[in-house]
Formats: C-alpha cells, sequence, structure tokens
C-alpha cells in the first residue's frame, strides 16, 4: 500500500508539472500573439486629408489642431491617423492620408475639416510602443500574422494616437493602437 501510494503521489507531482508547464507555455503564446482580431463599433471623425510625404504630418496636426478649436468641436477619443497607402506602395507626394479625431455624429464642420465615418466592423488590432515613426515594423508584423491566419485587408490602417506626445514624454514611452480592417480569405 505505501508503494503505491508513493507512485500515485508521483505520479500526481508528474502530472502537476505537466500542467504548470501548459499553461506557462499557453501565457508565453498569448504574449506572442501580439494581434488580436476584435469588433469595432462604426463611428464618425473629421479630419484633414492629405496628399504627400509623411514628413507633412506635423503641419496637418497644427492645421487639425487650430481648425477644431476655432470651430469649437470636442474630440470624443483620440487622435486618429488613417493611411490609404504606404511608401512600399508609392512615391512619398503620391501617400494620401488624414489625420483627425473622432466626433459626435452631430458635429457640423467647416473646411479645411471633413467629416466621415469609419465603417469597418472588424480589425487586427495591436499596441504599437516607441516612436511613431517605427509604427510600419508593427504594422509590417501584423500583416504577416494576418495572411499566416488567412485574413486579408479590407480597408485602409488606423493609428490611434493613445499617448500625446509632450516636452517630457520619452519617444519609448509612446503608445499607439494600430487597426487594420480585415475579412477571411477567399478559398
Amino acid at each position: 500500500m505505501k508503494k503505491t501510494t508513493s507512485v500515485l503521489c508521483l505520479a500526481l507531482f508528474l502530472i502537476s508539472i505537466a500542467a504548470s508547464a501548459a499553461l506557462n507555455t499557453q501565457e508565453e503564446a498569448k504574449k506572442k500573439e501580439f494581434v488580436k482580431v476584435k469588433e469595432v463599433s462604426p463611428f464618425t471623425y473629421c479630419c484633414i486629408p492629405h496628399k504627400g510625404p509623411f514628413t507633412e504630418i506635423e503641419g496637418i496636426i497644427g492645421q487639425l489642431t487650430h481648425a477644431i478649436q476655432e470651430q469649437k468641436i470636442a474630440p470624443a477619443g483620440p487622435m486618429i491617423g488613417v493611411y490609404y497607402n504606404s511608401p512600399e506602395m508609392v512615391k512619398p507626394e503620391e501617400l494620401m492620408w488624414e489625420m483627425g479625431f473622432p466626433v459626435s455624429a452631430e458635429v457640423e464642420v467647416k473646411a479645411p475639416l471633413e467629416k466621415k465615418e469609419w465603417k469597418s466592423k472588424f480589425v487586427c488590432s495591436a499596441i504599437h510602443k516607441g516612436p511613431y515613426e517605427e509604427t510600419e515594423k508593427t504594422i509590417t508584423k501584423m500583416f504577416e500574422w494576418m495572411e499566416a491566419n488567412k485574413l486579408m485587408p479590407a480597408g485602409p490602417v488606423m493609428e490611434r494616437y493613445l499617448t500625446m506626445p509632450g516636452p517630457q514624454t520619452k519617444p519609448e514611452d509612446l503608445k499607439s493602437e494600430i487597426w487594420i480592417p480585415c475579412q477571411k480569405k477567399e478559398k
């Protein structure tokens, strides 16, 4: 009986080690799976559309903030950037993008602002931590993840700027959430 109890205890001990290892492996896999597919609600936003290199973003943000203040528009969320193409696709002067803010659907806007609606329901989402100039690295990894998971892009890339830079903000502390509208690949 004593030998049977020892064997049983040893078996239970080995099972608990295996279960613990499996949980650790699952937790590590979740950390590596930094991309998630999530459902988002449509929302209205106002923006300044622009065609040109990304080096002009700072100037467009200045125009955006001035227009929002002048028109007394209250943002309903963090600043966003919507990107319709990339430097890998077109020359810098052909890049099409917009900077804006979510707003109430009832908001009236005047030029240079335009009012638009984000309609994509399902997005691949990931958090980018670090300089905004390096989000392309995260976006590339997201597209690779989408390919591996049989998903394809279904709209423009959106960056939601969760940390707005200030005089004391270090570039490595900046955070943005990246959304890529997605759909299952057709077979």
